[in-house]
C-alpha cells in the first residue's frame, strides 16, 4: 500500500490527499507533526527519507518521492484511475500553470517555515506577519482569478465540467487563506470553484479536520 507522510494542516499534503482520492487509491497516512518537539520533520530518521525535511512524502514500496506536484504527476502516470490532467496539450498546460502558480509562487513564501523565520529570527510582529501573508495571497489570487474567470462559462470546476489537478491545488490553498482570515470577496471565481469541489467526497475526505492526526 502507498504511504503518505503528511501533516493534517499542511497545504501541500492536502493537495496530494485530494489527488489520491480522485485517483481512488488506497493509502496509509503516517503523521509528521511539523510543530511538536521542534518539528518531527527535522528528526534524522525522517531526513534520511526526505533530506528537505518537508511534507508530503510518498512511499511507494520503499521508494520515496517528495514535492506535491511531482507526487501527483507520478500517481497519475503510474496508477489506474481517473486522470488528473486533461489530454488536450494546451489545456493540460493551463492546468499545470495554475498548479505551479500556487505551488511555486503563492504557497512557498507563506508556509510554516517562512512564517516562523519572519517571527523568530527577524522578530517581526504578528500583525506584520499577517500583512506579509495577506499581501502574497492577494497578489497570487488576483492573477488566478483573472486567469480562471475566462473559463467560468465552461463549467463549475476550474477548467470546465470535469475536475483536474488544478482544482485540488486551489481548494488546498483556499483553506490556507481562510485559516489566516484573508478577505476572499475579490475572488468569486475561486470561491465558486472551492465550494463546488467541496460537494465531492474526494475533496471533503481530504480536508484537514478529517485527518487522523488532526488536533
Amino acid at each position: 500500500m502507498l504511504k503518505l507522510y503528511s501533516y493534517w494542516r499542511s497545504t501541500a499534503a492536502y493537495r496530494v490527499r485530494i489527488a489520491l482520492n480522485l485517483k481512488r487509491l488506497s493509502y496509509q497516512t503516517i503523521a509528521v507533526h511539523l510543530v511538536k518537539d521542534g518539528g518531527e520533520q527535522h528528526k534524522p530518521e525522517y531526513l534520511e527519507k526526505n533530506p528537505q525535511g518537508l511534507v508530503p512524502l510518498l512511499d511507494d514500496n520503499g521508494r520515496y518521492l517528495n514535492q506535491s506536484m511531482a507526487i501527483c504527476e507520478y500517481l497519475d502516470e503510474n496508477f489506474d484511475g481517473p486522470s488528473l490532467l486533461p489530454d488536450e496539450p494546451f489545456l493540460k498546460a493551463q492546468v499545470r500553470s495554475v498548479c505551479q502558480a500556487i505551488a511555486c509562487d503563492v504557497h512557498p513564501i507563506n508556509n510554516l517555515r517562512i512564517l516562523k523565520y519572519l517571527k523568530g529570527e527577524l522578530g517581526i510582529s504578528d500583525e506584520a506577519k499577517d500583512t506579509w501573508y495577506h499581501h502574497w495571497i492577494h497578489q497570487g489570487f488576483s492573477a488566478l482569478e483573472s486567469q480562471l474567470v475566462k473559463f467560468a462559462k465552461n463549467g463549475d470546476f476550474a477548467f470546465g465540467q470535469e475536475w483536474t489537478l488544478a482544482d485540488a491545488f486551489i481548494v488546498a490553498q483556499m483553506y490556507n487563506a481562510r485559516r489566516f482570515e484573508v478577505d476572499l470577496s475579490q475572488y468569486p471565481r475561486l470561491v465558486a470553484i472551492e465550494q463546488h469541489c467541496l460537494t465531492l467526497d474526494a475533496f471533503k475526505d481530504a480536508q484537514p479536520e478529517s485527518q487522523p492526526d488532526a488536533v
